[in-house]
């Protein structure tokens, strides 16, 4: 056959193959500021290795709250430590939902794949398996791409190959969007949509939507609307639609949030901030 057919054959392949993740490396070549900021947040920490004083193989948490670990036990089975350090306490806890220290196992292929959606949503890339099958994150943290998607053909030809940009989603695509992770266990017991319940306090997406806020802007108020989306840092952004709101008390110096967002506690060491947008502490809760 001649090299001109064998060209043809294999160029579509070529033309519409997937682009692959290339790592935060590469993005800092060009984006060393977004770089630099958010090298510093909870997400680029949500994951890495124990260190030779922890327990178990993986820390999964930045530690502004808590660091749970996880052991590869054997080639089918992880196991959920069942005590987590916690920072307000700097002690071990139970970690939640387990009721001894014993922890937890998880088979690796069990058809709800909770051992990796862990990993998926503590790391960037996809997830492989090692000689042992033990989990291999592409790269530990939450980095560019968890956001951007998979950045090889926008490195070989940026102006050709335009990333995804969270930023440009309304307010119900990017809840879903951030949602993926930022919720209680998919699928899971504890999972309902019972906005009373205090457990569901974890599930940010969920709060925020039946807040009368989000639906009255119709898909303007977004995550990024009060959190930057390169850094950890938090914005008071109430006082665009709520200038002249009149309290019957003193609230000078007060952030809004504090009122109508309160943190809610999640067991005995964690607190949450109720995204659920209301007027607490009255009767007339909305």
């Amino acid at each position: 056959m001649p090299v001109a057919a064998i060209a043809l054959i294999f160029m579509p392949v070529l033309l519409f193959a997937e682009p692959s993740h290339v790592g935060v490396e590469v993005c800092r070549t060009c984006h060393p500021r977004e770089f630099a900021a958010q090298s510093k947040t909870g997400h680029a920490r949500a994951l890495r290795r124990s260190t030779p004083t922890e327990p178990g193989d993986w820390a999964f948490g930045s530690g502004t709250q808590a660091i749970t670990f996880v052991s590869h036990v054997d080639r089918e089975t992880y196991r959920e430590h069942g005590e987590t350090w916690y920072r307000a306490t700097n002690s071990f806890g139970f970690t939640p939902g387990h009721r001894n220290a014993a922890g937890l196992l998880f088979r690796l292929f069990d058809p709800d794949a909770r051992i990796l959606r862990c990993f998926g949503c503590h790391s960037t890339g996809p997830l492989s398996l090692g000689a042992e099958q033990e989990v291999v994150p592409h790269e530990i943290g939450v980095r560019c791409e968890a956001c951007h998607g998979a950045g090889s053909a926008h490195a070989a030809d940026p102006s050709a190959n335009r990333m995804r940009n969270p930023a440009k989603m309304a307010g119900a695509e990017l809840s879903a969007f951030c949602g993926a992770c930022h919720r209680l266990e998919l699928g899971s017991a504890e999972e309902n949509r019972d906005v009373r319940d205090p457990r569901n306090v974890r599930n940010q997406p969920l709060m925020l939507g039946v807040s009368a806020c989000f639906r009255g802007a119709r898909g303007k108020l977004t995550c990024f609307t009060c959190h930057e989306a390169h850094t950890d840092a938090v914005r008071e952004a109430c006082g665009e639609c709520h200038a002249k709101v009149l309290h019957k008390q003193d609230v000078a110096g007060k952030a809004c949030a504090a009122c109508h967002m309160p943190a809610a506690q999640y067991g005995r060491e964690l607190r949450f901030v109720n995204h659920r947008i209301a007027v607490y502490g009255t009767s007339a809760q909305r």
